[in-house]
């Protein structure tokens, strides 16, 4: 490996019951800057590892009280010494003896009598893996902090703004509901609507965002129950009427009487209601949005169609992607953040099913979900 160590943070344990053999490997690893632990027999050696924790040992296949084979299946019972890769050293070379070394834990194998420069570039080839394998072990619980931490704040975030938002998110459907246009005038109404929609879309983001924290960290499970997800849509779809009146556009409906899934309701109400919404927000004034429910061989397909401004061919090269943001703006200039789709197929894949979608510029979206029907 090409990777920089400083040798000096390294430890070496060398075992060879033979003096002259554990001097000259001394000598040998200390020029390295090494830093070296030495036993003298099998026994000693296992004692050494729990009093020194190397970072390698080379380790003599023939000793007398314990063989080098034997001290590595030991170490290697062990957890904590499993991980301390192993050079055995040996006047053993048949193919034989090799094999049975990798067999029993050993990362390399070289003959006596050794070269000196191939057992630095094999010993220092080691210590660059340990060192390989110590920063990306580094770097990941880096990362797991980072991560832990980015969700712990959204959570935060989107559970205490929620709340509030909710409640004002109710005064204004009321407001809109109790004060037409003839009472307060066109242009105070109109304000009304744009404060509505722009509370609408950052509750919905809310909302999303403390799921998916949710979802991401493992902390929204799966509760599976029987579903029937005709009433489901048309519970969401009465919740939406309001919203899409708004934009003069109407709800349309194809659909059975009933369709039995087994899947989390909460989930599935979830991808419903940002599918509408969604359809909703990019739809033209005046237009329809078409609601289909069906059964497919053993699946139940939700589809929510519109004709609305559609998705261009590179922005549908970035949808339901994690590593890529795509978001654009409603017919009517509501924001959009991505996220609720990324949202919806995380709970669809979480109860067996797929997302996927159609779409053309300029004239609309088909937005489709499956969820595994009920098995009688």
């Amino acid at each position: 490996m090409n990777m920089e160590i400083n040798p000096s943070e390294y430890k070496i344990l060398i075992v060879d019951d033979v003096m002259s053999n554990v001097l000259l490997l001394r000598v040998l690893l200390t020029n390295e800057k090494f830093t070296i632990a030495t036993a003298n027999n099998g026994r000693q050696a296992l004692e050494q590892v729990k009093k020194e924790n190397p970072d390698l040992i080379l380790l003599d296949v023939m000793m007398p009280d314990l063989s080098g084979f034997e001290v590595a299946q030991q170490l290697k019972a062990n957890p904590d010494t499993a991980e301390i890769p192993i050079i055995f050293l040996t006047a053993l070379n048949g193919t034989a003896d090799i094999v049975k070394g990798f067999q029993v834990g050993g990362s390399d194998f070289i003959s006596k009598p050794f070269n000196k420069e191939e057992l630095i570039i094999r010993v220092t080839h080691q210590i660059s893996l340990v060192a390989a394998k110590r920063l990306i072990l580094s770097k990941t619980e880096e990362l797991q902090r980072t991560i832990a931490g980015r969700d712990k704040l959204y959570s935060v975030i989107a559970h205490d703004l929620r709340s509030p938002m909710g409640s004002i998110k109710m005064v204004l459907n009321m407001l809109i509901l109790n004060l037409p246009a003839e009472k307060i005038g066109e242009e105070m109404y109109e304000l009304l609507i744009m404060a509505n929609q722009t509370t609408e879309d950052v509750f919905s983001l809310l909302d999303n965002l403390l799921k998916w924290t949710k979802s991401q960290i493992g902390k929204l499970n799966v509760v599976y129950q029987d579903v029937n997800l005709v009433e489901l849509t048309d519970s969401v779809i009465d919740i939406f009427n309001m919203v899409a009146k708004l934009k003069k556009i109407t709800i349309k409906e194809t659909k059975s009487d009933k369709i039995m899934v087994n899947a989390d309701i909460d989930m599935l109400k979830t991808v419903v209601r940002n599918l509408l919404s969604n359809a909703i927000k990019f739809s033209k004034e005046n237009s329809e949005v078409l609601v289909t429910i069906k059964e497919e061989d053993d699946m139940a397909v939700v589809s929510v169609q519109d004709y609305g401004c559609g998705i261009s061919e590179e922005g549908q090269k970035k949808l339901l992607h994690t590593d890529t943001h795509f978001s654009t703006f409603g017919t009517n200039n509501e924001e959009g953040s991505g996220l609720g789709l990324l949202l919806c197929k995380d709970f669809v894949m979480k109860n067996g099913g797929k997302l996927w979608f159609t779409s053309k510029e300029k004239e609309g979206s088909t937005f489709s979900f499956s969820i595994p029907l009920k098995k009688e």
